[in-house]
């Protein structure tokens, strides 16, 4: 309990929001880091599960390849990258590291979203006229989106408590909150870093889980 009430009498003092090293600063920082982390996986992602999955060739090995990224350790990635010329471009190997970590998720669920599109649908898109960019635009994709929006969801899920290795390169983010609890051989202050970075992590998916929900199905009309 002593330990418990550390953390809460750490979280609550106002001394600890303030500054650079503060609560609100690293918290901004976690959410910049984890956004464009985001975009940048979904920027690599996205394109190449929607083609392949309108194409119907080359998925599986997509998602077969991507997904051995999930077996390899992300701050195993993060020291060889930081062995690397890419070491030397401050945050680069924390946003190459994470971008590779995100992407298996947002490549596996897009590509199975295009996949699970109703044949049928399809085929009469198709006996309408329809051309390829327009079949993908107007009728997989929006039909496809359900799943397209959870793959996006767990990836920033797992970013946000992933990026917390961000300290261990001299990032910033809630993981220097926690880093300097061990420096401090503070161990109300990792907690509560931990439980910032947790309480932040059920945030994002509670707003990711709205967005599912209020999303129309275009296709679906």
């Amino acid at each position: 309990m002593n330990t418990v009430t550390g953390a809460w009498d750490w979280l609550t003092d106002p001394a600890n929001w303030a500054g650079a090293d503060g609560i609100r600063h690293r918290l901004v920082q976690h959410l910049v880091l984890t956004a464009v982390c985001l975009v940048a996986s979904c920027l690599v992602a996205l394109p190449v599960a929607l083609v392949l999955g309108h194409l119907g060739r080359g998925g599986a090995l997509a998602v077969n390849i991507s997904n051995v990224g999930r077996a390899v350790p992300t701050f195993a990635v993060l020291v060889l990258l930081l062995l690397t010329p890419v070491g030397d471009w401050g945050e680069g190997p924390t946003i190459v590291a994470l971008v590779l970590f995100a992407v298996p998720p947002l490549l596996t669920n897009a590509y199975v979203g295009m996949r699970e599109v109703d044949r049928d649908v399809v085929r009469a898109a198709r006996g309408m006229g329809m051309t390829g960019p327009q079949l993908l635009r107007r009728v997989e994709v929006p039909l496809a989106m359900p799943m397209i929006l959870n793959g996006v969801r767990i990836a920033a899920v797992q970013l946000v408590a992933t990026a917390t290795i961000a300290a261990l390169a001299g990032g910033g983010g809630l993981g220097r909150i926690i880093t300097a609890g061990f420096n401090l051989a503070s161990t109300p202050q990792v907690v509560a870093g931990a439980v910032l970075v947790a309480v932040f992590a059920l945030l994002v998916e509670a707003v990711f889980e709205t967005v599912e929900r209020l999303a129309p199905v275009r296709g679906s009309r």
